[in-house]
């Protein structure tokens, strides 16, 4: 494999049989360049492969250019938790500079500074005086930064979003419990894990949490009950839908309450699969000054505005600005903020809206007897697939299908592949839903009384 990567290792390979260590070398010299990228296997359970890869990871390491020491610490925030006492602890990977206790940041919510540096050994910790460049640490004292970002003095990168959950839970607070005390621990578990996107469901009275499948489910109901002895109940999942547009409509929005006034006509116009929702604006600042339409434009993107459907969140959607009116006297803060949710919502109420759906996209490994009851069932899940192909003994079948369909799919395969199949999902996107009418009716939202998004104006009498 090594020869294939290096001319000067293949020739030597000719010559005749090469050292281990010159073996070794060719690989490092290839990773440190990031031409070769070695992959281990072994079981820690049963001590199989751990020394080869205690071995691996020196004789690589050596090679690796020795991080930037001097200039300005910075730090990858590769981990959140909090410690028995409840405290804060970010676990930091120094990639440049020095990190020391005191140290101070610039971040979104002010300059914060380090407490403490803690060297870790499993559970119990020493303290450090300073982490070199290369070293993982744990910090106390942070509350900005956020698991993926990279923190520096003059402020934090922040880190890319992470895949988007297609799955909720309803999770309902022990008898006795107040709702408070459950989305209290809910929040410090989102502290860790921002993808859980723990919000308060008002209409069933409980919490709902993002999920990726069936085992994140159970890891976080055995979370509740370890660290904060809550025996939560959590609910079956359900998929979490999206809605859009089918063609272009105005929305017109004017909130005219005593001594406040604010008006917004928006366009909505259907946008590319996955855009989410954007703005621009064809008003012109003669006719609404540019600090108005900027506050226009905050309102639209600030928020998830629900759909007419089923209450899903909007995406897919264009808007843009196109016209609106303010007063020099009774236009106040938060006027056209009541403007823009209205007229995005009037917008939708009168456009035929689609409901959209996640969808998996799909790899198989199925004994070749067991391919046509696995394209039947494709078929019936109303999914798309490619022609199979062998690996072996065993069939790979690629595909995809809608997530309400395929999520369970696992156990029915196991059992009629007698355990020899196995299914890979991951995340595709969302998809025009082929059975909208009988979801709407079965989640049974109706608009109209949903008193926190109005489409309704606001005039003087």
């Amino acid at each position: 494999a090594l020869s294939l990567l290096d001319d000067g290792f293949l020739e030597r390979c000719l010559e005749g049989t090469p050292s281990t260590d010159d073996a070794w070398d060719t690989l490092a010299a290839l990773f440190a360049r990031r031409g070769a990228f070695p992959v281990l296997s072994g079981a820690a359970l049963r001590g199989q492969g751990v020394s080869e890869l205690l071995d691996a990871v020196a004789r690589l390491s050596d090679a690796l250019p020795e991080p930037p020491a001097d200039g300005a610490p910075e730090a990858l925030v590769y981990q959140v938790r909090r410690d028995p006492s409840g405290e804060r602890v970010c676990f930091l990977k120094v990639l440049a500079g020095t990190l020391r206790p005191r140290d101070a940041f610039d971040l979104p919510g002010g300059t914060e500074k380090i407490h403490q540096l803690r060297l870790y050994r499993g559970a119990a910790f020493t303290p450090a005086n300073e982490a070199r460049a290369g070293d993982v640490v744990g910090a106390t004292g942070l509350t900005a930064p956020r698991c993926g970002d990279i923190l520096r003095p003059d402020g934090l990168t922040p880190s890319p979003a992470p895949a988007q959950p297609v799955l909720a839970v309803r999770v309902e607070p022990p008898e006795g419990t107040p709702p408070t005390r459950l989305m209290e621990c809910l929040r410090l578990l989102e502290d860790e894990d921002p993808a859980l996107c723990v919000a308060w469901d008002a209409e069933h009275a409980c919490a709902t949490v993002r999920v990726m499948g069936p085992v994140q489910i159970e890891v976080l109901a055995r979370l509740l009950q370890d660290r904060f002895g809550l025996d939560a109940r959590l609910l079956p999942p359900h998929v979490l839908y999206r809605e859009t547009i089918a063609r272009p409509a105005v929305g017109c929005g004017h909130y005219e309450p005593l001594r406040h006034y604010a008006e917004a006509h928006l366009l909505l116009s259907p946008g590319p699969r996955g855009s989410g929702v954007t703005f621009d604006s064809r008003c012109h600042v003669d006719d609404l000054p540019a600090p108005y339409q900027s506050l226009i434009r905050t309102h639209v993107l600030e928020r998830e505005h629900r759909g007419v459907l089923t209450g899903a969140p909007l995406s897919d959607v264009r808007v843009t600005l196109l016209s609106g009116r303010a007063h020099l006297k009774h236009t106040e803060g938060g006027d056209f903020r009541q403007a823009t949710y209205r007229a995005v919502r009037q917008g939708l109420m009168k456009e035929q809206s689609v409901l959209l759906e996640p969808w998996y996209a799909f790899r198989m490994e199925l004994p070749a007897p067991s391919v046509g009851r696995a394209i039947t069932d494709i078929q019936r899940m109303q999914g798309e697939y490619e022609p199979p192909e062998q690996e072996g003994e065993q069939t790979i079948l690629r595909g995809s299908a809608p997530v309400r369909l395929l999520r369970e799919y696992q156990t029915e395969l196991t059992a009629y592949t007698r355990g020899r199949g196995r299914i890979q999902l991951r995340v595709s996107g969302y998809r025009p839903c082929r059975e909208q009418e009988q979801i709407v009716k079965e989640l049974g939202y109706d608009p109209a009384r949903d008193l926190e998004n109005p489409a309704s104006s606001v005039f003087c009498a």
